[in-house]
Formats: C-alpha cells, structure tokens, sequence
C-alpha cells in the first residue's frame, strides 16, 4: 500500500517569518526515502480553531499526517488537545512520563524546579504510542484513528530532527512489511536540467527501482529507490540502475550516498597522507569552515587565510604588489599567487587561492560582478578556473568554494582539474 502524507508545522512565528521553517523540509525528505507521498505542507498559528480547520483538511486528503510544534508547556501549546478532540479521543497523564519529565529537569536543568505547568507535557491522547523525547522536554507521540496515522513531533529542529530518525521513521517503517531502499548519486559540475536530459529514457521505463533528479545550490543529485521485501531484493535492482548512471554522467560524480564534497574532499586527503592551506578573499573563510565541519579534518588541513584587504595578499601572503597593480586583485594571476603563497606559507602539499567580486555592487574596475578565480596549487602543478557566478552574494561564495573543493577532488582522483 502506497500512503500518502501531509505535514503540519505549528507557531505563529512561522507565519511570522521569526523562524525558517526547515522542519517541513527535512520531514519531506525522510518521507520521500521512505516511498511515503508528500503532497501538502500547511502552517498553522498558534490558534486552536485554524489548526483543527488544517487538521480536517488534512484528514480528508491524507493517511499519514505528521505535524510540528505545539507540546510545550505555555497555554498556546495546542497540538495535542486539538487533535485528541478531532478525532474524538479522550486526554490521560502519564505518570511515568510525569517521573521522567522531573528527573530530566533535575539532571539536565541544573536542578532547576519545574513548575506545574510542565505536566501538560505528560497528557496524551488515550491508547497513543509515546515518542521520548531524547534532546528536551516534550515528548511525542503517535495514533491511529480513523484510517489515519497521526505523528506529532516536537518543533525546536534539533529535537524534532533526533525524534524523526529515532522514533517516527521506525514506526512508518511498521506500516507496512515492504522496504524502502536507496542510493543517492552527487554530482558537481552538471545541473540538474542537463542531468535530467541524460537520465530521461531511464526514468521513463522505470517502476520499481526509481530514478529522481534534484537540485541543490550550485549542485545536482539524483536518488535510485527500490521497494522490496529485503535489502537484498533492492540492491539487486539497483545495481544495474547504479552502473548505467554512473556510466552516463561520468566524472561529474564526485560520490555515492557520502555527505558532501568537503567530506570526500577530507577522505581523500587522509588517504593520501597529504595537506591543504587556503588562501580566501571573497569567500571570506567560508572554504576553510566547510572543511573543519568534517569531523577527521585536523588530521590533513593546516589552516586558512583571510586575505581580503590587497596589503594582506601582501604581507601575509608574498604576493608582489606590482602583480596586483597590473593585473588587478581580481585576476587569475593573483589567485595562483594566493594558492602557492597559502601552500608555502603554512607547509601544505596544496594550496587554494579565491578571489572575486561577489557583489551585489561592482568595485569600480572592468571586473563583471560574479566573477571568481579559483586556483590550486602543488609542488608540481598550478591550475585555476575562472568563474561568472552572478550578483547573489551568498550564492556566489557558496558556489565558489564548491569548486574548490571539487578542484582538490579532481586533482588528487587524477581528473582534468580546470574542467568544469
């Protein structure tokens, strides 16, 4: 049986706009790997008669519904009283989540006392299955009445996140005795149209396995999923499918159900027994902090270098100041002088040099906003791409320090590194 979901986030301050809303987001996702439709997002106000009007919509429309938000403590936490009262179920205190919640406040809460209104946290919908929560206060809880299963999950991401993988995943997974499998192909360098394009013909024919293209920023992937009675089954169905694609897109794949670029970036370094050094100016360290996010990284990055002012490229970095008065800061000269002069400077076997003008305002030069240099430099070679990203400023830094880190990939697989 093939369900079908519809997530409800709850709090005012999402409609608002005081909070982004990423819990939809990485819920669709977990649902979309689990072979669960997802074909509504609603958010509902702190407001008992809106969201009970959101809640029966969705009822009507949906078997799986799953919200966000609304079981704390303070009185505009609603979520579980107005879906108790939709679907006509009685509200009961659980003492032992009652016993639980008071030794979390005195071990985690610097002994804390906890006030009475707290214990709205223990009340629950009769018959209900109870999620722990592992990471605060609130706990949730799944039912199944009237055809639907209704899933309430906390709201703070980081809880709701814990919670998703820990306790709801597993129990959908219960919901029916088919599996679903997948492998998630990265890709850098190619967009999602053009991948598309290549993959079209194969996504057409297939049922079962799937074949999904996405778009991330500056980025493309694309997710094989088999449903199956085994891991087995759907790894034999994959197979085949993963050997075509790979075949059809090429070097462009930079890895198969990894993190991101900066993690395959760090792996191969480390098997390699080499190390990096950059050199940063418009990015503005943004390199340096995607790669120390990866846990391992101490091991192979020696360091970066802020160079944003000219006279910092300078001193700093050993760049000649005639070389930045001919051929401007923003050149593919300087850059290579960033990558070897961060390379030398801190005793790396490679370095990285960006520098651009990310705008959204030009510097009064010739130079186009969006244009980015990005060098690497080794003991034997230099190479350096030239890149027109646009005015988006934050786009551009991300996109930029993407190509930096898929240079530091190409290089040490043996790839062309100045191809894009």
């Amino acid at each position: 049986m093939t369900h079908t979901a519809e997530i409800i986030c709850v709090g005012t301050e999402l409609l608002l706009g005081n909070v982004v809303n990423t819990n939809a987001s990485e819920i669709s996702e977990a649902l979309s790997e689990l072979g669960i439709n997802v074909y509504y997002h609603t958010v509902a106000g702190d407001n008992p008669g809106r969201l009970r009007a959101a809640i029966d919509i969705a009822a009507a429309r949906a078997d799986i519904i799953i919200t966000t938000g609304g079981l704390g403590p303070t009185c505009d936490d609603l979520t579980k009283q107005t879906l108790a009262d939709a679907f006509d179920l009685k509200m009961v205190m659980h003492e032992d989540q009652a016993e639980h919640l008071k030794k979390y406040y005195f071990g985690n809460l610097h002994n804390a006392a906890m006030t009475s209104n707290n214990l709205r946290q223990t009340v629950f919908p009769e018959g209900c299955t109870i999620f722990p929560n592992e990471c605060g206060t609130a706990p949730g809880c799944a039912f199944f009445a009237r055809g639907v299963h209704v899933l309430m999950l906390p709201g703070p991401p980081r809880e709701m996140r814990d919670m998703l993988k820990k306790q709801a995943v597993p129990y959908l997974l219960s919901l029916s005795d088919y599996g679903i499998h997948s492998h998630v192909i990265h890709v850098f360098g190619m967009g999602e149209s053009l991948m598309e394009d290549k993959l079209h013909d194969l996504m057409e024919t297939m049922t079962n396995p799937t074949l999904a293209p996405y778009a991330k920023e500056g980025e493309a992937l694309t997710r094989i999923t088999a449903r199956t009675h085994s891991p087995e089954e759907a790894e034999a169905l994959m197979a085949p499918v993963m050997e075509e694609v790979l075949k059809r897109l090429g070097n462009v794949v930079y890895g198969v159900d990894i993190p991101d670029l900066e993690s395959v970036c760090v792996k191969l370094l480390s098997e390699k027994e080499l190390t990096l050094a950059c050199a940063e100016s418009c990015t503005g360290g943004m390199l340096s902090k995607r790669i120390t996010d990866v846990p391992g990284a101490s091991k192979v990055f020696l360091g970066g270098i802020t160079a944003y002012a000219a006279a910092v490229k300078e001193k700093l970095l050993d760049i000649p100041p005639e070389l930045i008065s001919s051929e401007g800061v923003v050149s593919r000269d300087v850059a290579l002088a960033m990558a070897a002069g961060a390379r030398k400077a801190l005793g790396a076997d490679l370095g990285i040099g960006i520098t651009g003008l990310a705008g959204p305002d030009g510097d009064g030069s010739e130079v186009p906003v969006g244009t980015v240099y990005v060098a690497l430099s080794s003991a034997d070679a230099s190479y350096c791409r030239k890149l027109k990203l646009g005015n988006n400023r934050v786009r551009t830094r991300t996109i930029a320090s993407s190509h930096a880190l898929d240079m530091i990939r190409r290089s040490l697989t043996g790839l062309p590194v100045e191809a894009i």
